[in-house]
């Protein structure tokens, strides 16, 4: 017969940190159970009401079942192995030890610290929702089921992570999702074989066919909205347990065009902002690298009576205008980083004076012109216009830099054509990247740059290859 000190034993053997609690009781009839979790991760009001409480009725003769009949609770398994009790201790629930049994009890009384639901830093909207993922797995799978009620969305949990033991969720729409595909994405997560996962980024990399390359392979998404939206159109949503960032694949790089507010204000509106955003983007990377290329190889390229001003401000500065764009841009990054670590109120300050006092000092001491800050501080403003894409944009602002300084104009354009034919040639879980344009996929088209109204957009995209294409019925249908 297995005692309960034996049972306890076996459990506080493996998990002998300090914050593993047991609390031993006995009913009114003198039968012995205890409770082993981990403090901090669990509702103990729930704990007492749920499974404690029920208990002290309990008969000294009651076997297993009868016990199991008494508890409230209603998250409760059964489990015999040690090895599972230390697992479902570990991730915050409640091992409930039974005296004469070696079987036992998990109770979910999981209650992690956790955020509320809030509006997220970075997706923020005008218009639409304002809620936004949280770093709870079962909160973000809630908003999502919140918005699409069919009983057609499928949630598979994996865990993985060596030492964290992670808990990520694919979810997706069964009959629109395209075969094969959710089970590709959990081949990939679970294959990486890493100790923690802190963050959905991890996940990222192991979904990355090419984890080496400058662009991105799967999208994100801090909204619900526009996560579910995503997966209606039969991509597949990732949840990471810990991260307020949840994965979309298969991504096309026009999905970082698009912003929050697309969907939600007239065609006409989000056409020109698509369109905007892009001309930004081109403006952003290449601005500096071409106006270095026109000051040392083809200055006719500039007008006349610009080309007079620019003269009139770099005569006698002592930097080569390759080096003093370069210092530029380097300090325009080391303010930016250090106003994104300093505390919120010291960093605004110090981005603001910083720029101000750096930027006029140097242009009166002569170190740099007023065209270099002048060119600088609009690339920076066109990336961020685009605020998914500003690590790989701002990676080929450096580039392109160090290429137009280097060659020239022939190696701006030479770059220009190798980058075009890098991301025409790419795929991401059998979706072009360059997709809808590279092949082009005519009926994809109106959700590109351009933004058709609803009912035009009557069929999901194409390019995923959805079994149900028919995303707007008409009412007699």
């Amino acid at each position: 017969m297995i005692t309960l000190e034996k049972s306890i034993k076996s459990i506080k053997d493996i998990l002998t940190s300090e914050d593993i609690l047991v609390f031993e009781f006995a009913s009114d009839k003198g039968k012995k159970f205890a409770v082993i979790y981990a403090d901090g991760l669990i509702d103990k009001q729930l704990l007492g009401e749920l499974v404690i409480k029920p208990l002290r009725h309990v008969d000294l003769e009651a076997d297993k079942e009868e016990v199991k009949a008494a508890l409230a609770s209603p998250e409760l398994k059964d489990g015999k192995k040690i090895a599972d009790a230390v697992k479902e201790i570990s991730g915050g629930n409640a091992v409930l030890l039974i005296d004469g049994e070696k079987d036992f009890f998990v109770a979910g009384v999981k209650s992690p610290p956790s955020r509320a639901v809030a509006e997220p830093p970075t997706q923020v909207a005008v218009h639409g929702p304002r809620e936004g993922f949280v770093e709870d797995i079962k909160i973000n799978l809630g908003l999502i089921r919140k918005r699409i009620k069919s009983d057609k969305l499928q949630v598979k949990t994996v865990f993985t992570g060596k030492q964290s033991d992670t808990a990520v969720s694919i979810v997706y729409i069964d009959g629109i999702c395209p075969k094969g595909l959710p089970e590709k994405v959990e081949k990939e997560i679970v294959s990486g074989k890493i100790d923690i996962i802190p963050d959905s980024s991890y996940v990222a990399q192991f979904l990355a066919k090419r984890p080496r390359s400058l662009f991105k392979r799967c999208g994100s998404a801090e909204k619900p909205d526009i996560f579910c939206a995503k997966v209606c159109e039969g991509r597949v949503g990732i949840v990471v347990d810990g991260s307020p960032m949840c994965l979309t694949v298969p991504y096309m790089l026009m999905e970082d065009f698009q912003s929050v507010e697309d969907y939600y204000v007239n065609s006409y509106r989000a056409t020109t902002l698509r369109i905007l955003r892009v001309l930004s983007v081109l403006v952003g990377i290449m601005l500096p690298a071409l106006y270095i290329s026109a000051q040392l190889f083809k200055i006719q390229l500039i007008p006349f009576q610009l080309l007079l001003k620019i003269s009139s401000s770099v005569a006698g500065l002592a930097l080569s205008p390759s080096v003093e764009m370069f210092l530029t841009l380097f300090v325009l990054e080391v303010l930016n980083e250090a106003s994104i670590r300093m505390p919120k109120y010291v960093g605004l300050a110090l981005s603001v004076v910083g720029a101000l006092v750096l930027g006029d000092t140097a242009v009166k001491a002569g170190i740099i012109s007023t065209p270099a800050i002048i060119i600088i501080a609009l690339s920076a403003i066109c990336l961020y216009t685009v605020p998914n894409s500003v690590e790989t944009t701002t990676t080929l602002r450096w580039l392109y830099l160090i290429i137009a300084g280097s060659i020239g104009p022939f190696g701006v354009v030479l770059f220009t054509s190798y980058l075009i034919s890098y991301i025409v040639s790419e795929q991401t879980y059998g979706v072009p990247l360059a997709a809808p344009f590279a092949p082009i996929v005519k009926s994809d088209m109106y959700d590109s740059f351009v933004k058709a109204n609803l009912y035009t957009l009557r069929e999901r995209p194409d390019v995923f290859k959805p079994k149900n294409k028919v995303r707007l019925k008409d009412n007699e249908n």
